[in-house]
């Protein structure tokens, strides 16, 4: 029978160099979202078998030589993959307890690789925490676009944002990623910047207008600003390092495929380019 519980925040304990900064974030999120988080450990394919060095990922010592022991092999056996998932597990479980934010945390170790974890808990998920390098074969674009869950992806060290930016450019998408921020706890103490990238119009204009607007009717503070610039992501990145903002949030791939092909995808732009935790939303 699974554990997964449902409306949880999970962090994907895949990638040694992010390990730490996947569970500040989820606790972060967890805090706001009133949560329970996941720890979720993919083991590696078993056609690949390679020794992941996993310690020193935290900074909790009486396991950090049990952990070092499997870096010693090149590859290993389907036996040792599952007790250094194990061991892995049992040591973010102490690193979270330790930190007494009286947490609800569990554990989730799936014997398949990351793609088919984040498919087994996407639909339950409240929040899929994951760091900015994975160690699947997969992309981390690749394994965002086919998410139906929010997923905040960040670099290592995660630190506390105050400040959100909030790219709307009046898709289905970011309406969707608009109500969704109106009812969730996540950004209620930040202030959040809508930020619409596009010509002057009359249209922009309204459609910025209110989306504001709704903002504020949600009691979140927000400032509103129009770009006129033909670079999204470009123009996103500078308006976010101008104003020193900690959060960036967007639909997730909200262009069509010919678009991206033939312009590139703001997204795929995005996660390479920003620095700070990046909330992408499913696209409607």
């Amino acid at each position: 029978m699974s554990n997964l519980k449902p409306d949880s925040v999970i962090a994907c304990l895949d990638c040694p160099d992010h390990v730490q900064a996947v569970l500040e974030a989820s606790m972060w999120a967890s805090i706001r979202l009133r949560a329970p988080v996941g720890l979720l450990h993919s083991m590696p394919s078993l056609q690949q078998k390679a020794a992941i060095n996993y310690s020193g990922c935290l900074n909790i010592d009486d396991e950090n030589a049990l952990l070092e022991q499997f870096t010693s092999k090149e590859h290993l056996s389907n036996c040792e993959l599952k007790a250094q998932g194990r061991l892995l597990l049992s040591q973010a479980t102490s690193y979270c307890e330790q930190q007494r934010h009286k947490l609800k945390t569990y554990t989730l170790h799936r014997h398949e690789n990351l793609n088919q974890s984040i498919d087994y808990v996407d639909d339950k998920a409240q929040m899929i925490v994951i760091g900015h390098h994975v160690t699947c074969k997969s992309t981390l674009s690749q394994l965002i676009r086919v998410s139906h869950c929010p997923i905040l992806v960040t670099h290592a060290p995660f630190l506390p944002p105050t400040t959100a930016l909030f790219a709307f450019d009046n898709s289905p998408t970011c309406h969707k990623l608009l109500n969704w921020l109106c009812k969730t706890p996540l950004v209620r103490a930040l202030t959040v910047h809508i930020v619409m990238v596009g010509k002057e119009t009359s249209d922009n204009c309204d459609a910025l207008r209110e989306a504001y607007a709704k903002l504020k009717q949600a009691g979140i503070k927000s400032k509103k600003t129009l770009l006129d610039c033909r670079d999204v992501a470009a123009a996103l990145n500078y308006y976010q390092n101008q104003h020193d903002i900690g959060l960036l949030m967007t639909g997730a791939f909200g262009q069509s495929r010919l678009r991206e092909l033939l312009q590139g995808s703001d997204t795929k732009k995005l996660l390479v380019s920003t620095k700070t935790p990046y909330l992408l939303f499913p696209k409607a």
